[in-house]
């Protein structure tokens, strides 16, 4: 029937219901992809990102932004909390994001000079980047949560730059988020989750209930980075599927793995 075919080609998650982890503020641009694609996106934060308690280093910096030669972000939250307050970005200053929502971000703040991996939205990606490869004597500030990765700093200082590491905001664990997501799992589990951190995995499989945590582990888990489906099948989740980075790359492989069944029927 061509009006089926149509619809489910205009609708490839027709129905679904897919869980999406990501904290409040960031969720909306998947949301929206997957209402499009006819998908019922279930919103569940596994994190909860709030600004510092004490913003003090911080402001600091901000106002020495003009003595950097290039200043990376490690995350939309890096942009919004780091940039809180600051008018305008110097011009000279050249910013590093990891992936294209976080570069997005940065043009939105004015900034003139953006550059993201071509490959690998990550760390490891900017780090492949012919512009940072040879750093004697330049300034890099180093943007991002409490307690993050460490890899890119140590890296820009082994080759040479002179790296600053300043937090702007803090994550949390969103308890009051977590009985809801517990019986959404209990009662009536999604067709799959969406996860695009490790962290986040970890604040469910620790602070749900077992039985609910248990169910979570037998759900199809879409996750845009290796390090993430490592970690969630080192943790016991029995159906990780890796997808391609940004929001394009966990649409397509969430429409990849539910397109196929009816292919075949």
């Amino acid at each position: 029937m061509p009006g089926i075919e149509t619809l489910a080609a205009r609708q490839p998650l027709l129905g679904r219901r897919i869980l999406v982890t990501r904290p409040r503020e960031q969720a909306g641009a998947l949301a929206q992809a997957l209402a499009d694609a006819g998908a019922l996106a279930l919103l569940h934060p596994a994190i909860r990102i709030e600004p510092l308690a004490d913003a003090g280093s911080l402001r600091k910096v901000q106002a020495r932004l003009a003595e950097f030669d290039f200043a990376a972000f490690v995350s939309g939250n890096a942009v919004q909390f780091g940039l809180a307050g600051v008018a305008q970005l110097p011009p000279d200053l050249i910013c590093l994001a990891p992936g294209p929502g976080t570069a997005r971000a940065l043009r939105e703040r004015g900034a003139s000079q953006v550059l993201l991996p071509t490959e690998s939205y990550d760390s490891e990606g900017l780090l492949a980047l012919p512009e940072l490869q040879h750093l004697p004597g330049r300034r890099v500030l180093v943007l991002g949560g409490e307690g993050g990765r460490e890899l890119l700093a140590e890296s820009l200082r082994a080759r040479g730059a002179r790296v600053e590491v300043v937090s702007c905001y803090q994550r949390l664990v969103p308890q009051e988020e977590l009985p809801a997501l517990a019986e959404l799992l209990l009662c009536a589990p999604p067709d799959a989750t969406v996860f695009t951190s490790s962290e986040g995995l970890e604040n469910l499989l620790q602070n749900l209930p077992e039985a609910a945590a248990g169910v979570l582990r037998t759900l199809p888990l879409f996750v845009p980075h290796p390090r993430i489906a490592e970690r969630a099948r080192s943790r016991g989740c029995l159906a990780v599927i890796s997808t391609a980075g940004a929001d394009a790359g966990v649409l397509a492989g969430l429409t990849e793995h539910f397109r196929r069944p009816t292919e075949h029927e």
